[in-house]
Order: C-alpha cells, then sequence, then structure tokens
C-alpha cells in the first residue's frame, strides 16, 4: 500500500536517480526499525538446494545490489537469499549514461548497465561490514576490457577472492550489455570455462575446507539443442544449479513502446513467458539432477508459482520490485509456501 503512493513519485526521477534513493530510503528505514510498514512478512518456507538450507524460497537477483552495499536492508525484507553483485576484478564504470529505461504500460525495464561495479575488494569489504548471516550469493563477471580469450582468467581471480564470503556463486555468462560476454554460452568456450572454475574449486574446497556451489546464470534467448548442449556441460562439470534466465534481447510485446528500440537487456513482465519456457525445457533436459533457480518476470504470486510448476526450486526478484514494490517479496513466499 505505502509504494503504490510512492512509486508515481520515483517515476518521476530518472530510473537510476530512483534507484540511488530507494536504496539510501531502506537503508534508513532498516536503520530506524520501520522496514516492517514497507514490506510483508515472508513466512517461513525452508527448502534445502545445492546443500543449502534456504528459510524461504524467494532471494533477491543479481543486479539491484551490485556492490553489497545494502545487504542488511534489503535482508530484512524477508528474502530467503540475497545475490549480490555482478562484480569483477577490476572496478568499472560499465556503459555511458542514460542506460536504464521503463516500460512502464509493460511493466518492463530495458537496461544496458554494463556491469558497472567497484569491483571486488570494495565488495568484500561491504560483506564484511554487513550483519547478515543468511544465504548470500555473489554473482561474478569479467570486465569489459579483458579480452574473451582470458575471461576464464577473470572469473577464477573473483572466484577465489569471494569464495569464503559467499554461500554460493553465480556465475554470469549471458548479460547482454558486455561485448562479446554472451559467447561463453557456446560450446567450447563454456566447456573450457566450466573446466577451469571446477579444478579451482576443488583446490579451494580443500583449502577453506568447505565446497562452496557454483550456479551458472544463462540467457532466455537460447535454442532448445543449445538448452542440451548446456545442461550435458553442467552435469559433466559438476555445476550445482542454473539460473535462468537474464534479460533478453528481444523485444516482443513492447515493440511500440517508447524505448523500446534501446539496446540492452529486457526484463518484467514480457520476459515471463520465454523465461518460463527456458525453465521448462531445462527441468525436462536435467531430470532432476541439477535445480534451477527462475528469475523473469514473477509481478506476483502466480507468476512464481508457475515457475515452480515448470520445475523452478528457488526464484528470484528484480524488476517485479519496482513496479510491486517490497510487498511483493512476502506474497511470492506465501504463494510458494504450499508447494
Amino acid at each position: 500500500m505505502l509504494y503504490s503512493l510512492v512509486r508515481p513519485f520515483l517515476f518521476q526521477l530518472d530510473p537510476e536517480r530512483a534507484h540511488r534513493s530507494t536504496m539510501h530510503a531502506l537503508d534508513l528505514a532498516h536503520h530506524v526499525g520501520l522496514t516492517g510498514l514497507i514490506a510483508g512478512r515472508a513466512p517461513y518456507s525452508p527448502r534445502s538446494v545445492m546443500g543449502l538450507e534456504f528459510p524461504n524460497p524467494v532471494g533477491l537477483a543479481a543486479g539491484l545490489d551490485k556492490n553489497g552495499e545494502h545487504i542488511d536492508a534489503l535482508a530484512a525484507l524477508g528474502f530467503g537469499f540475497i545475490e549480490i553483485g555482478t562484480v569483477t576484478p577490476r572496478p568499472q564504470p560499465g556503459n555511458p549514461a542514460p542506460r536504464l529505461f521503463r516500460l512502464a504500460p509493460a511493466r518492463a525495464i530495458i537496461n544496458r548497465m554494463g556491469f558497472n561495479n567497484a569491483g571486488v575488494e570494495r565488495l568484500l569489504m561491504n560483506v564484511s561490514r554487513a550483519r547478515y548471516r543468511g544465504i548470500l550469493g555473489i554473482n561474478i563477471g569479467k570486465n569489459f576490457d579483458t579480452p574473451l580469450e582470458r575471461a576464464a582468467e577473470d572469473y577464477l581471480y573473483c572466484m577465489r577472492q569471494v569464495y569464503a564470503a559467499a554461500s554460493y556463486i553465480a556465475v554470469n555468462i549471458s548479460s547482454p550489455n558486455t561485448a562479446g560476454l554472451r559467447d561463453l554460452q557456446q560450446a567450447g568456450e563454456l566447456d573450457h570455462l566450466l573446466r577451469a572454475l571446477a579444478v579451482e574449486r576443488r583446490k579451494l574446497a580443500e583449502l577453506h575446507g568447505k565446497r562452496v556451489p557454483l550456479a551458472v546464470k544463462i540467457a532466455p534467448d537460447l535454442t532448445q539443442t543449445e538448452i542440451a548442449g548446456m545442461a550435458a556441460l553442467f552435469i559433466e562439470h559438476g555445476i550445482d544449479a542454473v539460473i535462468a534466465t537474464n534479460t533478453t534481447i528481444s523485444r516482443d510485446g513492447v515493440g511500440d513502446l517508447p524505448h523500446a528500440d534501446q539496446a540492452g537487456g529486457l526484463s518484467g513482465a514480457p520476459l515471463k513467458v520465454r523465461s518460463t519456457q527456458i525453465v521448462r525445457q531445462l527441468a525436462a533436459t536435467l531430470a532432476g539432477r541439477l535445480p534451477i533457480i527462475a528469475a523473469g518476470g514473477i509481478l506476483s504470486g502466480a507468476d512464481a508459482r508457475e515457475k515452480f510448476a515448470a520445475g523452478a526450486s528457488l526464484v528470484q526478484l528484480y524488476s517485479g520490485l519496482v513496479y510491486e514494490g517490497p510487498a511483493l517479496i512476502g506474497k511470492v513466499a506465501e504463494a510458494l509456501a504450499a508447494l
């Protein structure tokens, strides 16, 4: 209710400025103990996924808190898990502004942020300051100026750095906003990267005395043949989960709206059908051998139930929060509690 009153004012602001203002307000509300006024209660609905115990199956998708600056405030909203990042080895500014656009009639967003972040060292500093002790995923990527043939070096560097702090590590190879990144989804490139990550994880597990799960985030713009090939590689290299999906380069459903011609990835309601199709195809191919974390177009409890019906074990929210506010977390958790 409160968010529905505030949203028209936020939508008068530039989207990036609105994001900063919202995060500042969440931090303030958490500091003074007023988070309960802006978010409903999420029921305790434990799930065991990737060998981790989640208090409820509703998580925050990567991208909203790129540097881990707002972990405690976000956790207080009722999420069952938090994913921060995408983080790269070195700080980078991302793509030039404007780079974030609302398509409000379609309840959609286009972004071409480009992995803007303060670097992995700053992220780890922020994580160390947070009081949150729940499940924390850290999403890793490559710097924009790292050649594709050296991409594995960036992922390995980030993996080494975040290993001790992460409950799980998400490997982002599907953002459409870093040139060439999606080429890492091609069979040869993917096999090389996953093999390197698997070898490094074995070393890190021995060093740290714990095996941190690895999840790979994939695009919605894949064929069924590509999905089958990727799934086989995930199983071969011991990947623990698949996050489906990232944003889409398709403009189906928004082609006649202002900003629809902007470059970048489309998220929100128009992504729901395609993202759910990917989840369903993955589930059929994986046949229970890996869990699926579903993201894309979840703006209601019913949307989340569709993801579960398609084969997901957990869900993540981002664009839905922009349009529905923090109360969406509790609504989705409630809808999934009986499943």
